[in-house]
């Protein structure tokens, strides 16, 4: 999501935006088009996106994977970095949404590099075969824990699983919020710190992203 946790004034988040990264006319276009519509602070924001395709980039990855979609800001992120031959399965619920997705990344020329999967995530995700290089959820929170399972075990080693929303809005310190979202994403923050099949960092960028490295 793009208003995220951390507390950054405004004046500087927008200087971290046009110093810290590269963003495409599409991509700028994309977000201001997503802010306009219900729900628009769902979408990551640049500084986030140009984090995930340096990743994306640094591992090689050629195969990749995205549990939630909404109007494909981060898809298209992760398709500008893949090489040429390189592909991102797309799992989401949402046509209305996706649809927005799909003309903006035929504008950018990387529709060829996207497959959108219209289905409930783990159902799509029970179809595909491994190894991917690169997972990135950011879904339901309450199917965190499958939607990361799944992923883990179609990941090769030395692929990297990003979550999304880790620290919930700050509510990972706040005891008093218990809400279901709030709970959800505690838990699964305390899964993957006993997780030692992979390697973890929560990194303050956005709402908390979550790395895990498979050994």
């Amino acid at each position: 999501m793009a208003r995220g946790a951390i507390d950054i004034p405004p004046k500087l988040a927008a200087y971290i935006a046009a110093t810290g990264t590269r963003e495409t006319a599409v991509q700028r276009r994309l977000r201001a088009a997503t802010r306009r519509i219900p729900m628009g602070t769902m979408q990551i924001g640049p500084d986030q996106a140009a984090f995930m395709q340096l990743l994306v980039r640094a591992i090689g990855a050629r195969r990749c994977l995205e549990i939630g979609t909404f109007t494909g800001y981060s898809a298209l992120a992760v398709a500008l970095a893949l090489p040429p031959g390189g592909r991102i399965v797309c799992c989401d619920v949402s046509e209305e949404w996706t649809a927005v997705a799909r003309r903006y990344w035929k504008m950018a020329g990387v529709d060829g590099k996207i497959s959108l999967r219209l289905a409930p995530a783990l159902e799509t995700l029970k179809t595909l075969k491994g190894p991917f290089d690169f997972a990135f959820i950011d879904a339901d929170k309450e199917n965190y824990p499958k939607y990361y399972e799944r992923c883990l075990k179609l990941l090769r080693r030395g692929g990297v699983i990003a979550v999304d929303n880790t620290l919930w809005y700050g509510s990972v310190i706040d005891p008093g919020n218990r809400t279901d979202d709030a709970r959800a994403i505690r838990a699964f923050n305390r899964k993957l710190r006993r997780d030692r099949r992979v390697e973890i960092s929560l990194v303050p960028i956005g709402d908390g992203l979550t790395l895990a490295w498979k050994r």
